[in-house]
């Protein structure tokens, strides 16, 4: 349990660098958007083969796993659709989240992102094989983009940098916390169980994905986002086959 923990909090702690980056670096929405079409690419290949070919083999046939992505993509976007209008629409998109909306509904927005990736760390200790490195480097450049762009926008709306910076250790705490509910709620769960588990948190990564963090790669880094998406696949297929 305490792995679980520690290895979530060290994914999640991207979104504190990030906070510090965004305070004390100038940083170009073209940078950013490569970064995010990079940490887009290493998602889709932990989703890929971290996930869904784990819930797979996990409970092949049951069904559980398409009933799981299928869960997972819904509530996602029911959740997302809720801070839409709260005024959490733009949390990703660097300098524009100003003055959209409450920073609770950015929180919110964050939180909702990264407790199904946090929770994967926690459910693939259940396998007995260790951590997944690709899945935490998956997490880590995820969340780094949302920190540096959302930071920008809470202090173009009049955030201190203390208070953001107190805002990225809570948030960092809940993502080791959601690795640590992943593995320590589903420790004796059968393999049905599981399969859904995994499908969900990749129903719901694929979805944030196409909905917020691709969009606003390309928008901010142009045509070689592509490239960088798939450099973002390859890099962490490698890591995973050297599990």
């Amino acid at each position: 349990m305490t792995e679980a923990l520690f290895w979530g909090l060290v994914a999640g702690s991207s979104l504190i660098l990030g906070g510090v980056v965004a305070l004390t670096l100038p940083i170009r929405e073209r940078t950013l958007g490569l970064i995010m079409a990079f940490g887009a690419g290493v998602l889709i290949s932990a989703v890929a083969y971290e996930l869904v070919a784990q819930g797979y083999e996990t409970s092949a046939g049951t069904g559980h796993l398409a009933l799981g992505m299928t869960a997972g993509a819904l509530t996602f976007f029911a959740g997302d659709t809720v801070i839409d209008r709260m005024g959490g629409s733009e949390r990703k998109a660097m300098g524009r989240a100003a003055g959209t909306g409450s920073g609770l509904a950015i929180v919110l927005g964050i939180v909702l992102d990264g407790i199904p990736e946090s929770a994967v760390i926690g459910l693939g200790l259940l396998e007995g094989t260790g951590v997944s490195v690709a899945v935490i480097a998956a997490v880590f450049l995820s969340n780094l983009p949302e920190a540096i762009a959302a930071t920008s926008g809470l202090q173009a709306d009049g955030w201190p940098a203390r208070r953001i910076m107190l805002l990225w250790v809570l948030v960092t705490l809940v993502s080791g916390l959601a690795s640590l509910v992943g593995y320590a709620a589903f420790d004796s769960a059968g393999p049905g169980a599981l399969a859904f588990v995994l499908g969900f948190a990749g129903g719901a990564i694929l979805t944030m994905l196409a909905d917020t963090m691709i969009p606003e790669a390309y928008e901010h880094g142009g045509k070689l986002v592509g490239l960088l998406t798939t450099l973002g696949f390859g890099l962490a297929f490698a890591l995973s086959t050297l599990e």
